[in-house]
């Protein structure tokens, strides 16, 4: 999830140039299967083709992504949101926190080439709406996020990582984030989507902190 809203800051994690080289690959098999699917199709386009679109092997693609609807759904922005959890201050309300992390995340995913992000994010959400694989794998996706939302949750409010309702509250938030984008695809994504995830973040109340 993305937004172009909130002025951009440093990334939390500094890149080596062999995590660099990776990350371009990666790139450049995701952008190879972007552009098939503009043309073809969804269903239509094979690893093989991604492969030779992205000058790469298909074992190098499997090597990235474990499936088609990886490739997809995968942005180097997935596992941020909980480095940003951590930098905000102790005494502010996790639901602040998380929705400042939120925008932060998409802030920086957007910071680099806006309209090419907004394209990519159009088509997950399309193909979130009309593939049933590749919405099955998003809700995966987002579980495994939920996960780590739950240990930067857990250290702000003094819980432990397992708490029920940590564990309710990280996957609520997410599951309303996959929601707030399947709503957004399923009305041509013409909606802001910021807004949009302000909505939803606005019907959840701030998770309290466990007393001593």
């Amino acid at each position: 999830m993305t937004m172009a809203r909130t002025p951009v800051r440093e990334p939390a994690r500094h890149l080596g140039l062999r995590e660099r080289k990776k990350i371009k690959t990666r790139m450049a098999i995701r952008e190879a299967t972007y552009a098939l699917i503009k043309e073809q199709g969804y269903d239509a386009t094979t690893v093989e083709q991604i492969a030779e679109r992205a000058e790469v092997s298909p074992s190098t693609v499997f090597r990235y992504f474990p499936t088609k609807e990886d490739i997809v759904l995968t942005d180097e922005y997935d596992h941020l949101l909980e480095d940003l959890m951590r930098g905000r201050p102790d005494d502010e309300p996790v639901l602040e926190s998380v929705r400042w992390a939120v925008r932060e995340a998409m802030a920086m995913a957007f910071a680099d080439n806006p309209e090419h992000q907004q394209e990519e994010m159009v088509l997950r959400a399309r193909l979130a709406v009309e593939v049933p694989q590749v919405r099955s794998r998003l809700m995966e996706s987002m579980s495994v996020t939920g996960h780590l939302l739950c240990r930067a949750i857990a250290e702000r409010t003094g819980r432990k990582e397992q708490d029920l309702e940590v564990r309710v509250y990280s996957m609520a938030l997410m599951g309303a984030l996959l929601e707030t984008l399947v709503y957004w695809g399923e009305r041509g994504c013409r909606d802001d989507l910021a807004e949009l995830i302000d909505r939803t973040l606005d019907t959840f109340q701030d998770l309290p902190r466990r007393l001593p």
